[in-house]
């Protein structure tokens, strides 16, 4: 039953992560034609990058990161171990944060600007395009595996979680999307709790086998 959840877990890591850069790369194509030519044409694709980044790509992005997160946190790969696995958790940070803050307001922005006959800025075509080639570099990370063990790595090797985090890993993220679509916005309340509730009990779990070593 472990196997089989831990499999599902990286198959919805996997394909979330591959939906997450598609939906980028379809941005930076509707952002290059919001940038120029009719305007009319102009402000229908920056509508339609709207809609895609509320209703397509936060979802798929809260779902990638939030499967990297459990996977990361229920086994011995952890989170600060390996470089390249502290890599891919800095530029999922770093993005899920640019994403809401920045790029999310950015498209609204744009949307509005476009139905009053204004191009869309530039600088919104580059960070689309960033935003795909970051998770490019993700995935080149996650097969190459490079670099060695960070100076936090610690001896030992810790353990593989329960079956209830992979399990959590593939139900939360989904029960989230239709969550998010019930109240018309991306919202990964389960997926955190679930994050959170692994991350105590992890934490606990290592102060323990401490004091028993001790």
């Amino acid at each position: 039953m472990l196997k089989g959840w831990r499999h599902a877990a990286v198959w919805l890591h996997i394909i979330t992560s591959v939906g997450w850069m598609a939906e980028a790369l379809t941005l930076f194509a509707l952002m290059l034609i919001g940038s120029g030519g009719d305007p009319g044409r102009r402000a229908s694709a920056l509508s339609m990058a709207h809609v895609i980044d509320l209703h397509l790509l936060a979802p798929l992005a809260n779902a990638s990161a939030f499967t990297g997160f459990l996977l990361a946190a229920a086994t011995p790969w952890g989170f600060f171990r390996h470089w390249w696995v502290f890599g891919k958790f800095t530029i999922t940070v770093v993005q899920f944060n640019v994403a809401i803050i920045v790029l999310s307001p950015a498209l609204a922005a744009a949307e509005r600007a476009a139905l009053a006959g204004e191009p869309a800025p530039w600088p919104l075509a580059g960070g689309t395009a960033l935003m795909a080639s970051a998770i490019a570099f993700q995935a080149w990370l996650s097969v190459a595996k490079p670099w060695k063990r960070t100076p936090w790595a610690g001896p030992g090797k810790p353990k593989t979680g329960p079956v209830w985090v992979f399990a959590a890993a593939v139900c939360a993220p989904i029960a989230d999307a239709g969550i998010g679509i019930a109240l018309g916005f991306p919202l990964p309340l389960l997926s955190l709790i679930a994050l959170v509730v692994r991350l105590v009990s992890r934490s606990r779990g290592a102060r323990g086998r401490a004091v028993a070593v001790g």
